[in-house]
């Protein structure tokens, strides 16, 4: 069965970009095939560290006709998606039926998406969750980049409602130091090159291949969820 991941959340700065490129690294490092998708038209930060990524312009109305068009040929698509297109996808996934395509494709369509501290991050997945249902499948990334407090989402109705009913998973992307953030921002580097790069100090390289190990377990623990399945 192969795999649509859509790493969504309509509140800007919850780490969706930055989830994007470290999983598909992981892809990479593991050597599963994959096609990544960038649709930040302002940022392109997956592009930017993955330049072999493609580029869906959003503002198209037909543009989210290629990435279905991509998964027909591929088993797994992975996309990063912008904030505040939730209308835009919700309202695509109405017109075009979803469940008939997903279907008709032999495909599962997993939402990942991130949440912090914040209220807004988590009434974003609440409203995902109301509206699609168990259309797809789903993974919450608790993002302790800014807090390590979960206080909203653990005491919400809508984690809930995807652990009980519509069988999710959570998996955590511990804080990552930000002078490394910030350096790995300068130079483009990911956290795999960068463990190799020279201009970071042998502490520092192993910092990131630390918590690059981490986040790594954390998504084996969702694989059945985030990677093509047998039927």
């Amino acid at each position: 069965m192969k795999r649509l991941d859509l790493i969504l959340n309509g509140k800007g700065g919850v780490g969706k970009s930055f989830f994007a490129v470290n999983f598909v690294q992981y892809l990479k490092d593991k050597g599963i095939k994959h096609v990544a998708i960038d649709s930040d038209n302002e940022n392109s930060t997956l592009n930017r560290f993955h330049p072999d990524a493609s580029f869906i312009d959003l503002a198209d109305r037909r543009g989210l006709d290629g990435v279905f068009n991509v998964l027909e040929k591929s088993n797994l698509v992975v996309m990063d998606c912008r904030a505040a297109s939730t209308d835009l996808f919700t309202g695509f996934f109405e017109a075009i039926d979803l469940s008939t395509v997903l279907s008709g494709m032999n495909a599962a369509l997993t939402l990942v998406m991130p949440v912090n501290h914040e209220a807004d991050s988590v009434d974003q997945v609440q409203r995902l969750a109301d509206e699609l249902g168990g259309k797809c499948n789903y993974v919450i990334v608790r993002n302790a980049a800014h807090s390590d407090s979960f206080e909203l989402y653990e005491g919400s109705e809508v984690r809930g409602q995807i652990a009980d009913k519509l069988g999710g998973k959570e998996i955590t992307m511990t804080q990552l130091p930000d002078w490394l953030v910030i350096a790995l921002n300068q130079q483009n580097l990911t956290i795999t090159a960068a463990a190799k790069h020279q201009s970071f100090s042998l502490l520092d390289r192993q910092r990131l291949q630390t918590w690059q190990r981490k986040l790594y377990a954390e998504i084996e623990s969702a694989t059945e969820l985030l990677l093509p399945t047998k039927s």
